[in-house]
């Protein structure tokens, strides 16, 4: 295996697999040598080719910004003289990608469409992977409540605990878990809607055969309101509590815990097609291997689903800051072209609107880890999207409703971001990290290390290798094997770390004063 590689022929960078020190030779396709000036880490970038003061660098084949100096053979191209070419609000032209006579990915079945899990059918119609009991609060005044729920009903009604092999049997309850936020109380307007939006889309996860809602009494987020923005409800899946008008909140809400127990314990995993399944798409704490290794590899397994009838959903709109046009080009239509313009211009303004800059990013972390500019931490991150037509855009807060490949509204940050694919409707979250990171949403996060040496470092908070790739394996044999790890989380058949860690999490995107 190489110690490095070039993503693009056009590319007048490489990027180093292991550490390089200073005037170490590095041989090229051509046979060509290149001297290095300077030490170099691993996932970082070294210049081939000589740029000029202001002209485009490239990687992946595209822009990832512009030489602040000259740069010359063996330099390193990091933040000292490459800055990114992204300015101000940009207009957009709808330009779709021509697509072969077997028509685009989306619309062509694989031969994984025949491919089943053991899920949960519920009376709706969706499939859960879980059979679990969900407490979720209208306000953050009550997440102690809550959480004494959430351990007294776990203790009395999950059985997950007493499997030999750590996981449920069929019509067993999987477990009973409540996510703390701090909002629902002095929110105005949009920012109340919100809240609301988000936390009515969890109540309608599938993964919770049974949800507890626990309001105060003299919030913002009413739990009268908060029915309107649920919709239409199963009152044997769906209960309500108001502390302030209980006399024993713990007495009660524990009884209401052990209807909804009993109403999860009528369901048991039975065959569903692959094509019910809905994958989050997630990146966080990457490096500069990120877009090399796992974001390509999620991008593959996105593909496959997406081939299968099924559905993956990608978000992290500013991270898409720089690449947007590759996610425009496989608009399915210029309907869908047009929310995508929207998607990104609303999000910029957000910034403005704030008075910040629209492209500070990427973070410490991801400089660290060789990532420069905001454009080439995005090539990277859309990376995971894969080659599907974009089918749909959903707003915060909101469900999918189509197949394919989705884009959802909201920020790149990790806990927001993972949330919001959650409310999506992914039952599982695929996030790739080159940093590490034990965070979990409140469904199976699958943590795919961009490197070995996390996976090996790190081994309670990774799930699955993409490292391989740069140690002789292939991406079809990686995917293979990522599909299949999928595929048995899905049926329960296993857990990913942060569900036997016990880390699941919210937070949700505020957007507004606190009175």
């Amino acid at each position: 295996m190489s110690d490095w590689v070039r993503l693009s022929p056009s590319d007048q960078v490489i990027v180093v697999l292991r550490p390089f020190g200073q005037g170490e030779a590095i041989i090229l396709e051509d046979g060509a040598s290149v001297t290095l000036q300077k030490e170099v880490l691993r996932g970082h970038k070294i210049a081939t080719a000589f740029v000029p003061l202001g002209a485009d660098v490239l990687k992946f084949g595209y822009s990832i910004g512009k030489a602040t100096e000259d740069i010359t053979p063996g330099d390193w191209v990091h933040t000292h003289n490459l800055a990114s070419g992204l300015q101000g609000i940009t207009e957009y032209r709808y330009e779709p990608m021509e697509v072969d006579e077997a028509g685009t990915l989306s619309s062509r079945l694989s031969a994984d469409a025949g491919r089943t899990f053991q899920g949960y059918v519920r009376a709706n119609g969706e499939v859960g992977i879980r059979n679990e009991i969900w407490i979720l609060n209208t306000v953050g005044c009550i997440n102690k409540t809550c959480e004494i729920l959430a351990k007294r009903g776990e203790a009395a009604f999950a059985n997950r605990a007493n499997a030999a092999d750590g996981n449920a049997v069929a019509g067993d309850v999987d477990g009973v878990f409540h996510f703390a936020h701090p909002f629902g109380c002095s929110q105005l307007g949009d920012d109340l809607r919100h809240t609301r939006k988000l936390l009515a889309s969890l109540v309608h996860h599938p993964n919770a055969a049974g949800v507890l809602v626990v309001g105060l009494g003299c919030e913002n987020n009413q739990i009268e309101g908060f029915k309107e923005a649920i919709g239409d409800y199963d009152p044997r899946r769906v209960k309500f509590l108001k502390s302030q008008e209980s006399e024993d909140e713990l007495e009660e809400g524990l009884a209401l815990i052990a209807e909804l127990a009993e109403y999860a314990r009528t369901f048991k995993r039975q065959t569903v097609p692959v094509s019910k399944l809905k994958l989050g798409l997630k990146c966080g704490g990457s490096d500069g291997l990120s877009g090399i290794t796992a974001n390509p590899l999620v991008g593959a397994v996105s593909d496959r689903l997406i081939g299968a009838g099924g559905t993956a959903v990608l978000t992290e709109v500013p991270e898409m800051f720089g690449a947007e046009t590759i996610l425009m080009n496989r608009a399915a239509d210029e309907a869908v072209f047009g929310s995508i313009v929207s998607l990104i211009n609303d999000f910029k303004q957000y910034f403005i609107r704030h008075g910040q800059e629209v492209y500070e990013n990427p973070s410490p972390g991801n400089k660290e880890g060789g990532i420069s500019t905001l454009e080439e931490k995005s090539l990277g991150c859309t990376q995971k999207g894969g080659h599907a037509t974009v089918a749909d855009v959903r707003p915060y807060g909101d469900r999918v409703v189509k197949h394919g490949l989705n884009l959802v509204e909201a920020p790149g940050n990790d806990l927001v971001s993972v949330t919001a694919l959650t409310a999506a409707g992914a039952h599982i979250v695929l996030f790739t990290t080159g940093r590490g990171t034990p965070f979990g949403g409140p469904v199976p996060t699958v943590k795919i290390s961009t490197n070995a040496e996390l996976a090996a470092r790190k081994k309670h908070w990774i799930d699955y290798d993409a490292g391989q790739l740069l140690e002789g394996r292939n991406m079809s044999e990686l995917a293979d094997g990522l599909w299949e790890t999928i595929l048995s989380i899905a049926s329960g058949e296993a857990r990913t770390h942060n569900e036997t860690n016990g880390f699941r999490e919210i937070a949700i995107f505020k957007d507004g004063v606190i009175l």
